[in-house]
C-alpha cells in the first residue's frame, strides 16, 4: 500500500489493521512526491475510460484504455 507521509499510518487502528495482514507492506511517499502524480493520473484514466464503459472482458478493458490514450495523446498537455 502506498500512503502519503501523513501521520494516519501511525494511528492505532491502522497499525492493528496492518498487523493482521502480514502480506501488506506500507510504503510512505515523500512529501510532495512527484511520482505520486502518476498515480493521480491513473485516476483520470479510471474516471474517463474505465468507469464510463461496460467491459465484459480483459481485452475489452484494454481496448477502452488504449482508445483513451489515443484520443488523449492527439492533444497532450503537461500535468500540473
Amino acid at each position: 500500500m502506498i500512503s502519503d507521509n501523513y501521520c494516519t499510518h501511525k494511528a492505532a487502528s491502522v497499525t492493528r489493521w496492518l498487523d493482521r495482514r502480514p502480506d501488506w507492506h506500507l510504503h510512505l511517499a515523500p512529501t510532495h512526491a512527484s511520482w505520486l502524480n502518476q498515480i493521480e493520473r491513473f485516476l483520470k484514466i479510471t474516471t474517463k475510460a474505465i468507469r464510463r464503459g461496460n467491459s465484459h472482458s480483459a481485452p475489452e478493458l484494454m481496448k477502452a484504455i488504449d482508445e483513451y490514450f489515443e484520443v488523449h495523446n492527439r492533444d497532450p498537455k503537461p500535468f500540473k
